[in-house]
Formats: structure tokens, C-alpha cells, sequence
């Protein structure tokens, strides 16, 4: 029977979890907004319009909304040459590709963005298919991402796990049906990642690879 590995993408397979902090950051400061870098990193995974509804919340000038995303983008954008994969990601989703998994992505990165991040990653020859923000109407934390990657892998959710590096992650995961594993590469503590779903918790793709024999993606 098919098997699908589903994996998030920013903080999970590229470290890029930081560099959108400080875009975003930025993007806020200039449209007169400081918000705490940390409030913003435990707000990342999110698409960009919860994202700053998150950190600005209901009564903010909504007007604004779209132009501080724009500025994230354009900021965000100028990394793309030179994103770094985490340690070994390619290597494990190569491996799962070679042990039978059908290896789904699903990111709310879209277009220019998520080209960079699979340049990044580098294993195209692994990757099935992609569920994108060009491709769901609702992001993280609603299922719809997970719930579409499995459509695209046409397997069943008890027969999948996915792999992310956020609560919005673990969330999305956990209401899709499907096992959840998480990483602490993207910056989020094991508690918070095992109280949002978490099954397995494990540092990045290279401990997960070396530890795959063992975990629930076996």
C-alpha cells in the first residue's frame, strides 16, 4: 500500500525560519509597527494575512495589511540566491523516495518563493508533488494544506506522517488525521511542538534521517 511523507518546508527542510522574522520585522517597522522579533517567530507558518492579524490583532488598520506583506516579500525575496538547506534534508527525503514513501511538500510558501526553497533543498528527483499557497484557499493551522497533499499522493490520512517545525504545523497535521512528527530546527520548544500534536520530536533532518529506522517514519 502507498505511503505518504508530507513535509513542511520553511524551518523544517531550509533554515529560514530567522531570516523571515527579520523581514518581517522590518516590514512592520516601516509601516510604523514594532512588533517583538519574538512574537513574530512564534507567529511564522502562518500565511501572511493570519500572520499579521496574529501580531496586530482585530482592531488594526486593515488597509495596511497588504502592503506589509508586500514589504516581507520584497525583503524576504532578496535571500533567495542563497536560502541554506538544514543538514542532510535532501538525503532523507531521498531516502524515504528509495524506501517506498511518496514524498509530498506542503508549504504556504508559493511562485518565486518556493522555487528557491526546492533549489535549496536540491532533491526534486524525490519530491512527488507540492501542495502550495497558489493551491488551498485556508493555510496552517487549518488542515486544508496536509488535506491536499494527500490528495496529491492519493493516500489516506492513517497512512501518512507529516513533518513540520511549528504548532501551526502539528495542528494542521493532527486535524488532517495524519501522524506528526516534529523538528526543533525552526526555533519552537519540544513541549509546544508535543502539545500541539507532536508524535515524535526530533532536532532536524539529519537526526531524523539517522534515527529513521526507529521513528514513524520506518
Amino acid at each position: 500500500m502507498e505511503r505518504a511523507a508530507v513535509f513542511d518546508v520553511d524551518g523544517t527542510l531550509v533554515d529560514t525560519n530567522h531570516l523571515h522574522v527579520v523581514a518581517w520585522w522590518e516590514a512592520f517597522r516601516q509601516a510604523g509597527h514594532h512588533v517583538p522579533m519574538h512574537a513574530v517567530h512564534r507567529a511564522v507558518g502562518l500565511p501572511s494575512t493570519d500572520l499579521v492579524a496574529h501580531l496586530l490583532g482585530d482592531d488594526r488598520d486593515e488597509d495596511q495589511d497588504a502592503d506589509i506583506s508586500a514589504g516581507h516579500k520584497a525583503l524576504y525575496g532578496q535571500y533567495f540566491d542563497r536560502l541554506p538547506a538544514l543538514p542532510r534534508a535532501g538525503e532523507l527525503l531521498r531516502r524515504l523516495h528509495g524506501n517506498g514513501w511518496t514524498v509530498v511538500l506542503a508549504t504556504s510558501a508559493g511562485g518565486a518563493e518556493l522555487s528557491a526553497l526546492r533549489r535549496a533543498i536540491d532533491a526534486d528527483d524525490a519530491i512527488a508533488a507540492t501542495a502550495s499557497a497558489d493551491d488551498v484557499r485556508e493555510g496552517k493551522p487549518d488542515p486544508e494544506p496536509v488535506e491536499h497533499a494527500l490528495e496529491l499522493a492519493g493516500v489516506r490520512a492513517e497512512r501518512a506522517v507529516f513533518v513540520g517545525d511549528t504548532v501551526w504545523d502539528m495542528q494542521a497535521g493532527s486535524r488532517a488525521g495524519v501522524r506528526c512528527v516534529g523538528v526543533l530546527c525552526g526555533g519552537i520548544p519540544r513541549a509546544d511542538l508535543e502539545k500541539a500534536g507532536a508524535d515524535a520530536v526530533y532536532a532536524d533532518p539529519a537526526h531524523l534521517l539517522s534515527a529513521l529506522d526507529g521513528s514513524p517514519l520506518a
